[in-house]
């Protein structure tokens, strides 16, 4: 039996959240903001995209200004959020959503035809913005169906079967009718009250129909299995400085982790530590450059997949070559906004506090 729309609808009504990409009861929906939003809500959480998502807008008001922002800003403003394959993809879209006259795609179909959308975000789009009668499933309503029909499987195996069930959920006619605050409310009930841990079961609007509150199993769901070991992978970056303050920085390779980003030089990361000497045979050079390096420290920086231990080296030089500089690898304050991602700056952090520069 499906939980009743109109019960969690009410209770929307009551207590939905203000969020600066929701529109207010009889504000127009901005499909940009609504867009934006998700693409910057993927794997994070509400409280980190706020002041990413505000800077944006403030940057880029509509999806035409975003599509006509030189990439290297767009990647300023999004260093730190992390995932940087999206922030590129965000720039793509905007361009392919400029180029059809600014107009967002209003159907699943039409959006995940665009870069970056998937099955997911098409499915949230089209429900918030365009009022499209689908179920989008992120990990808010994946744990609220899991609890509701007290699904056991563990994840990431279950993962289909929980999406099948989570389609259903608007299956009366109040959730067909409004589409819109329907998937916002499933978003909101899952991060207020059907928690990850200490669910507050006795607030919850559907839990008369919660199969597994009624077992008292709930908190437990959904259940995951053993997560395997996260392996260790072994890099080494070099924080070369002149006297004027120039930091020396490279472009990192658009496939891959931090792709298309600014980075400090160093070699590949691979399984094996770096000894020293092999270390330093990957440090960069030119002529007449010759740089006294010092290992200032370690940095530990966790991705999705492995951790990754960083041998930071640093050196002061009183002045750049011409060479460097002509290729725009040097950076000087004052130059703009440089896009570091967070793992380069805990590398820079490290040798600023060494006192090298």
């Amino acid at each position: 039996m499906l939980p009743c729309a109109t019960d969690l609808l009410r209770w929307y009504d009551r207590h939905r959240r203000i969020l600066p990409w929701r529109a207010l009861p009889g504000q127009n929906i901005d499909p940009y903001r609504v867009w934006l939003s998700e693409i910057m809500l993927q794997q994070t959480t509400v409280t980190a995209v706020m002041p990413y998502f505000e800077r944006f807008l403030a940057a880029f008001p509509d999806v035409t200004a975003l599509a006509r922002a030189p990439q290297d800003r767009v990647m300023a403003l999004w260093a730190g959020l992390g995932y940087y394959a999206r922030a590129r993809n965000l720039h793509a879209c905007a361009k392919a959503v400029a180029a059809r006259g600014g107009t967002f795609p209003d159907t699943v179909e039409g959006l995940l035809e665009l870069p970056g959308i998937g099955a997911y975000t098409a499915a949230a789009i089209a429900a918030i913005a365009f009022g499209r009668p689908v179920v989008p499933v992120d990990g808010n309503v994946e744990r609220v169906t899991s609890r509701l029909f007290a699904l056991t499987d563990p994840l990431p195996g279950a993962r289909k079967a929980i999406a099948a069930r989570a389609v259903t959920l608007n299956g009366d006619a109040q959730a067909k009718a409004r589409p819109s605050d329907f998937a916002q409310a499933l978003f909101d009930l899952g991060a207020g009250i059907c928690t990850p841990r200490n669910p507050a079961c006795v607030l919850c609007p559907w839990r008369d129909a919660c199969a597994g509150h009624a077992q008292g199993i709930a908190a437990t769901l959904p259940r995951r299995a053993p997560k395997a070991v996260r392996p260790v992978r072994h890099g080494v970056h070099f924080c070369l400085v002149d006297e004027a303050g120039g930091l020396l920085l490279v472009r990192r390779p658009e496939k891959g982790l931090l792709g298309g980003m600014m980075g400090l030089p160093g070699p590949h990361w691979r399984d094996e530590p770096w000894p020293e000497a092999e270390a330093l045979a990957q440090a960069p050079t030119a002529p007449r450059l010759h740089p006294r390096w010092r290992m200032v420290g370690q940095v530990k920086h966790v991705f999705t997949h492995f951790t990754l231990l960083v041998d930071v080296y640093a050196a002061t030089i009183a002045a750049f070559p011409n060479s460097m500089a002509a290729r725009g690898c040097v950076h000087y304050p004052g130059d703009g906004a440089v896009a570091l991602p967070s793992l380069m700056g805990k590398c820079v952090k490290v040798a600023r506090k060494a006192d090298i520069f």
